[in-house]
Formats: C-alpha cells, sequence, structure tokens
C-alpha cells in the first residue's frame, strides 16, 4: 500500500450534532489546498482525515501544506497495511529503517479501534517491539525516554505505521465560522490578527486604507504580499483596497488636531462596517493592543467602536508586544511588516494626540464633516484585488 498523509482532527472531535458540518469543511479545505500537488483521494473516518495519493503526487509539499490547515491537530506521514501483527512487523521495520538507523532507543505506541484484531493494543506493541529489537540490535527499547516513538494504529481499513506525529495548526476549519472584515495595515499586529481570526475558523475579508500620493504603490504591494503570507493559512483571499487620502485631508482641513487619529480611526471602522453588511460579514477584526499607542487607550477604543453596531473582534488586546513578534515570525509576516514603507496611520499624525477621548466632543468635532458623503465616496473607489493559494 502506498505512503498516506493521516490528519487528526481537534476541537471538531468535541461538536454535537453539527459534528459533520465542520467535517464537510475541513475535508473540502484540505482537497483545495492538495490541488497543487496532485491527485488524492481524501476521506475521514473516526476523527481522522485519510489521504491517499492517487498516482504521481509531491507528497512533501502536500505535508507542509496540511501543516496550515486550521481545524488539525496533529499530521503523519504513514504506511498503510493489512492488518495482520506480521504484516504490520514487517511494513514498522522497512518502513521506519532511516528513523531506526538514527536513534539510540526507541519504544512502540499502539492504538487499536477495530476490536476484531486478535491483540489488544499492549500485546500489539510488545509483539512489534521484539521483532523491531531484532531487526535493529543496536536500538535498544526505552518505554520512559525514547528517542523515537513508532506508532501503531488499527483502524477499519487498514493498520497504519508512522513516527511521532507532527503538530498541526489546530483551530477550527476556516469558513465554518462565518465571515468577518479585518482592518489590515502595513504593520506587524494586524496580520497577525488576521491570522488569529481565522484560525477560529472565521473566513476573512481583508481590508486596506491607502492615501495616495501620501502612502506609496510600494506601501500598497506590502500589503498585497501580507495578504499573500496570510493565503496559505487563511484560504483564497480579496483585499479590498479603500482610497482613503480625500477623508484624511478633509480631517485635517477641518478638525482639530489632536483629534486627527481617533476621528481617522472611526471613519475606517464605519467604512469596514459598510464593507462587512455588503458581504455578509458578521463581525470586524482589528490588530489593537491596549495602550500600544496613543488610538488604543481603552477610551480611545470606545470612542471608536462607537460608530459600529457589529462586534468588533480584537485577538491581541492584552497581548505582549513581544509574543506579537514571535508569532508573527511564526507565520511568516514579520520581515514583510517590518519593511520601511509608510501607512496611512502615519499620515497627519498630531503632535499631540487625544489619548482620553469623550464621546460627546467627538462627535462634536465631527459635525464639520460630510460624513456619509465621505464614506460613500470612499466605498465607491474600492480596489479588489483577489489573492489565490501559490
Amino acid at each position: 500500500m502506498n505512503d498516506i498523509i493521516l490528519l487528526k482532527m481537534g476541537e471538531i472531535v468535541l461538536k454535537g450534532l453539527n459534528k459533520k458540518k465542520f467535517e464537510q469543511r475541513l475535508l473540502s479545505n484540505v482537497k483545495r489546498r492538495l490541488q497543487a500537488y496532485g491527485r488524492f483521494h481524501v476521506y475521514a473516518v473516526q476523527s481522522t482525515v485519510y489521504i491517499e495519493p492517487e498516482g504521481d503526487c509531491d507528497m512533501d509539499g502536500a505535508f507542509e501544506a496540511m501543516q496550515k490547515v486550521f481545524g488539525v491537530a496533529s499530521l503523519s506521514r504513514a504506511a498503510a497495511c493489512e492488518k495482520d501483527p506480521d504484516a504490520i512487523a514487517r511494513r514498522a521495520i522497512a518502513y521506519l529503517r532511516d528513523d531506526m538507523e538514527t536513534v539510540a532507543s526507541f519504544k512502540v505506541e499502539s492504538k487499536r479501534s477495530d476490536k476484531r484484531f486478535p491483540m489488544n493494543s499492549i500485546e500489539l506493541s510488545r509483539y512489534v517491539g521484539g521483532l523491531l529489537s531484532e531487526a535493529y540490535p543496536d536500538v535498544r527499547v526505552d518505554v520512559h525516554e525514547p528517542e523515537l516513538t513508532v506508532h501503531l494504529e488499527v483502524r477499519d481499513f487498514a493498520a497504519y505505521v508512522h513516527a511521532a506525529p507532527v503538530k498541526g495548526a489546530g483551530g477550527m476549519p476556516v469558513g465554518s465560522n462565518g465571515t468577518a472584515v479585518t482592518l489590515l495595515s502595513g504593520g506587524i499586529d494586524s496580520p497577525v490578527s488576521s491570522w488569529m481570526t481565522c484560525r477560529r475558523g472565521i473566513h476573512l475579508i481583508p481590508v486596506h486604507f491607502f492615501s495616495f500620493p501620501y502612502t506609496s504603490e510600494a506601501a500598497k504591494e506590502k500589503v498585497v504580499e501580507l495578504v499573500r503570507l496570510l493565503t496559505p493559512w487563511c484560504g483564497r483571499l480579496t483585499l479590498e483596497v479603500v482610497p482613503f487620502t480625500h477623508i484624511q485631508e478633509e480631517i485635517r482641513d477641518k478638525c482639530p488636531e489632536e483629534f486627527f487619529t481617533v476621528i481617522m480611526r472611526r471613519f475606517m471602522m464605519r467604512i469596514a462596517e459598510k464593507i462587512a453588511r455588503y458581504n455578509g460579514a458578521a463581525a470586524l477584526v482589528t490588530g489593537e493592543n491596549v495602550g500600544q499607542v496613543a488610538s488604543q487607550t481603552m477610551e480611545a477604543m470606545a470612542v471608536t467602536e462607537a460608530v459600529c453596531t457589529l462586534p468588533v473582534l480584537r485577538p491581541l488586546v492584552c497581548m505582549d508586544k513581544q509574543d506579537i513578534i514571535e508569532l508573527a515570525r511564526k507565520i511568516g509576516t514579520f520581515d514583510t511588516s517590518i519593511l520601511p514603507y509608510e501607512d496611512c496611520c502615519t499620515v497627519f499624525t498630531p503632535r499631540h494626540p487625544k489619548t482620553k477621548p469623550h464621546l460627546a466632543e467627538v462627535e462634536a468635532v465631527e459635525a464639520a464633516l460630510d460624513v456619509e458623503t465621505l464614506v460613500q465616496e470612499a466605498f465607491d473607489g474600492i480596489e479588489r484585488i483577489r489573492v489565490e493559494l501559490s
């Protein structure tokens, strides 16, 4: 039998009557991600997804891609064989040769979901472990701290042999928990907050506010690249680029300087909510973090959120900055995020921003602006950039 990939489901196994819906979403996501690597037969049995190649497939590429699929707790490259103790032992000896020849100790762990199998899990582990010891006499058995754990699984259709599983992306399958609009700047935080939201099974519509000529085309391309880096995790994304120059110029010309940032943020939230309602999204997502900058005090966030009726999700709100940076490195966005291109938040930055604004005073200042017209103008000018999985 062929080398296959096993995906162990994560939180999906805790679901009740709607478990099937989450499984089907995961299978759909897995099949779509595998298309670039060949033809595969994909199916789920007992909270495990089986990926069997059909013909010549890029198994290394497929395995790497599966590590970025949300909803998977762990994954393994495995070899399938007949449900017979001697066949399992032969397959383990051959399939794990490279692993066994590079370690000093091992143990065998077995799982038997097919209760018709003649041995229980302990008996199978002892039997196969004994034959492995004979085949590799220089490798000792160590059941407490082995360098290699040999995993045996006896399931409905076959038995499977594999080494230690790799940790999966976790979370829930993308699309299983609805859609949200995520505000995506060119910084470190917002790609991480987008990733964290997507990990909870939420499909994303990324929105970027672009203030040409104050911000350059290179700055926009930086954001497109960030979206491209998120697609292996989040699936196909359409970046909505909002023309924001006129709004910022109006704020500059008609509002006191200390209110520039909070009023700008309120416009962003209005436009993001309009985009969300147009697309049937149920929430907004920001990369805000309490106390990080002037617009992220609790008072400022309350005034900003006051223009919204949809819930605002803030995955990073209480995280330490270093933890955010480490996560950005893990998901691959950090190096792009720190490229020295400006974004609209750096345009017309006040020297002394209002850090604890009151809603009434902000609304009074905003009265000088034609808010509805400005929001509609920006919405009508949106540029949509489709970013596919590479």
